[in-house]
């Protein structure tokens, strides 16, 4: 199991408002999305942070992951709800079985 994680930096001018929209848009966007197990997004409860929202999402493998990251609902998500109102993003992918060969992820 995958957890990928991504951070993002917000553009000057994003309001509290819009961060609020981004969050639940993610949720309900990216669950349309067979491969997407589960989703988390949210933001930094810390406002002196440079990266004030996170969205995390749960796939089987690092292979269904890059499906789910060719699928047209979530290029459209990045096109739509990200690109417009981030600066720059810090991704980190985990495993989650405690026993799996990461070779295998």
């Amino acid at each position: 199991m995958i957890d990928h994680v991504v951070l993002y930096k917000l553009k000057p001018g994003v309001d509290d408002l819009k961060l609020e929209e981004m969050v639940r848009s993610t949720r309900s966007i990216l669950l349309k999305i067979p491969e997407i197990l589960s989703v988390r997004s949210g933001r930094n409860v810390n406002q002196d942070s440079e990266w004030l929202f996170y969205l995390s999402i749960e796939v089987e493998s690092l292979d269904k992951l890059a499906m789910a990251e060719d699928d047209a609902v979530y290029i459209r998500f990045l096109e739509k709800v990200i690109r417009p109102h981030t600066d720059a993003e810090h991704v980190f992918n985990f495993e989650m079985d405690p026993a799996k060969d990461l070779r295998y992820s």
